[in-house]
C-alpha cells in the first residue's frame, strides 16, 4: 500500500494542485489509516479493504473523541484515496463511497477590531532590523489579507512597490495580484532598504521575510511573534495569522466592499467560503448595538 500512497501524493500535487501543507495532512491521515488496517485486520492489499473496515476505523476515531472537523478531514482523505484507487483500477470497487462525512460545527473565526489591530502594530518597538521586519509583516498580512503560507512564501521579486501590488501564489498554485496599501508600501520599503540586508548578511535566500539568522521565517516563528505582540498590546483574544486575514476581510466588508471583490482579494475559489464573513459582520454589528444603544438592554 505504501507505493500507492506515493502515487497518490503525486496525483494530489500534479493533478489536483493541492498545497503542500494539505497534501502532508492527508498523507499523515492515510498513514494512520494504513497502520490501523495492517495492525488490526492484517490488510496490506487494498483490494481486501471493505466498507466494514473503513467504518471500524472511523469508530476508533470517534472513541478518541476527535472533533467533527478532524474526523471529517480524515474521512475526506480516505474517500479521496479510495476514489483514486478505483479510478486507477487498483481496486474493483470503492468501499468508502457510501460513507457520509460527519456534520461539522461551523464556528466563526476570531477577528480583531480596528483599534486592536492598531494596538498590535504599536506594540512593535524600535527601528532595529527585526522591528522593521515585524512592521512590514503585520502591515502586509493585515493590509492585503494573505494566507500565512502565501505571506511566508513570498520572494523579493513578487513585491512591486511602485506599481503597488504583490504577486501571490495561492491554493492550487493559482496566481493572483493583490493590491498593496500605502502603509504596507512604506513599511516594506523601510524593511527592504534598512533591515533585510543586515539580516541576510550571511545568507543568499530570496524569500522576502527572513529570521534573525537570515533564513526563511517559519510559520512557528511568526505565530510566536504574534502571540508576544498581542500580549504586549494587552489583547486577550487568541491572535494568529488567520486572525489578521479574517480581520482584513471583516473590516472591508463592514466598509462596503462587495462579496465578489472580497472573494478575489482573498483568493477563494468558492464564494460560499467568502460568505462566512457576512455572518461575522452581522455579529459585530449586533455586539456594537448591544454595547452602545441606550435602550438595547435592561440596565
Amino acid at each position: 500500500m505504501i507505493y500507492l500512497l506515493k502515487d497518490y501524493e503525486y496525483y494530489l500535487k500534479r493533478e489536483k494542485g493541492l498545497s503542500q501543507n494539505t497534501i502532508m495532512a492527508y498523507l499523515r491521515d492515510l498513514e494512520q489509516y494504513r497502520s490501523f488496517l495492517e495492525k488490526y485486520h492484517s490488510i496490506k492489499n487494498v483490494r481486501k479493504i471493505e466498507k466494514k473496515h473503513v467504518e471500524a476505523y472511523l469508530k476508533t476515531l470517534k472513541n478518541k473523541q476527535l472533533s467533527s472537523k478532524s474526523s471529517s478531514r480524515k474521512l475526506t482523505a480516505i474517500k479521496g484515496f479510495h476514489q483514486f484507487l478505483y479510478i486507477e483500477k487498483e481496486t474493483d470497487n470503492n468501499p468508502a463511497i457510501e460513507i457520509e462525512s460527519p456534520k461539522t460545527i461551523k464556528t466563526l473565526p476570531q477577528v480583531l477590531s480596528v483599534d486592536e489591530v492598531v494596538k498590535l502594530l504599536q506594540a512593535i518597538q524600535g527601528d532595529d532590523p527585526l522591528a522593521l521586519r515585524n512592521q512590514a509583516l503585520l502591515e502586509l498580512i493585515y493590509g492585503s489579507g494573505l494566507r500565512v503560507s502565501e505571506l511566508l512564501d513570498l520572494k523579493i521579486q513578487d513585491i512591486h512597490l511602485t506599481a503597488g501590488h504583490v504577486r501571490v501564489i495561492g491554493k492550487g498554485n493559482k496566481e493572483r495580484e493583490v493590491p498593496l496599501g500605502e502603509l504596507s508600501v512604506i513599511a516594506l520599503r523601510q524593511y527592504l532598504t534598512k533591515a533585510r540586508n543586515k539580516l541576510t548578511i550571511n545568507s543568499t535566500v530570496d524569500y522576502l521575510f527572513v529570521n534573525q539568522y537570515g533564513q526563511r521565517l517559519s510559520r512557528q516563528g511568526f505565530f510566536k511573534l504574534l502571540k508576544k505582540l498581542a500580549q504586549n498590546a494587552g489583547i486577550n483574544k487568541e491572535v494568529s495569522p488567520h486572525t489578521l486575514r479574517h480581520s482584513f476581510a471583516t473590516h472591508l466588508l463592514e466598509a462596503g466592499v462587495d462579496l465578489r471583490t472580497l472573494q478575489s482579494l482573498l483568493g477563494h475559489e468558492d464564494i460560499q467560503t467568502t460568505q462566512i464573513y457576512t455572518h461575522i459582520s452581522q455579529k459585530h454589528l449586533k455586539d456594537v448595538y448591544l454595547e452602545t444603544h441606550p435602550r438595547a438592554k435592561e440596565k
